[in-house]
């Protein structure tokens, strides 16, 4: 995924990984949290059942975590608590901000769903979770591979319709 290229992201164990091995060929969910924010503490054990939900069906899914915890210890505890098996970037990287920034997050918790090059497919993806559950993927995983240039679209009757190479 262009946004993490030659990345570091961080297992829920501890273990660094490659971010362009960890998110290859897959559909990226950035999920801005902290242990101390009560929505967040709402929000994330639903999104750990969704996230379960996909990996048992083996969709190609990955959810990296941007911290807003005060502390490294705050994150780690709540990373071990709360979250499901999915990344984060490390705690105090500059990534956190320069991520913040670019998908202008005032407010916690937020699930925005992006294509490899970063682009936003939705940037609600908190409500698409809690109200439609893992129908949702389908949406995203067409919009990304679209991004991709892995489906074609043509127009019938004023509509668009994929199909594959």
């Amino acid at each position: 995924m262009n946004v993490f290229t030659d990345r570091q992201l961080r297992r829920r164990s501890g273990m660094l990984v490659s971010s362009d091995e960890a998110l290859r060929s897959k559909v990226v969910a950035l999920y801005f949290s902290a242990g101390w924010c009560p929505p967040c503490q709402h929000f994330t054990p639903l999104l750990k059942e969704f996230y379960i939900e996909l990996k048992e069906d083996e969709k190609p899914f990955e959810i990296v975590f941007v911290s807003s915890d005060k502390t490294a210890s705050d994150m780690e505890t709540y990373m071990k608590q709360s979250h499901g098996d999915w990344l984060a970037v490390p705690f105090g990287n500059e990534m956190i901000k320069q991520l913040k920034n670019r998908y202008h997050v005032t407010a916690i918790p937020k699930l925005i769903v992006v294509t490899d090059d970063g682009d936003v497919v939705t940037a609600v993806g908190r409500k698409e979770v809690t109200e439609q559950g893992p129908t949702c993927f389908t949406h995203w995983a067409h919009a990304v591979t679209m991004a991709r240039g892995n489906l074609t679209t043509t127009k019938v009757s004023g509509q668009l319709v994929g199909g594959d190479e």
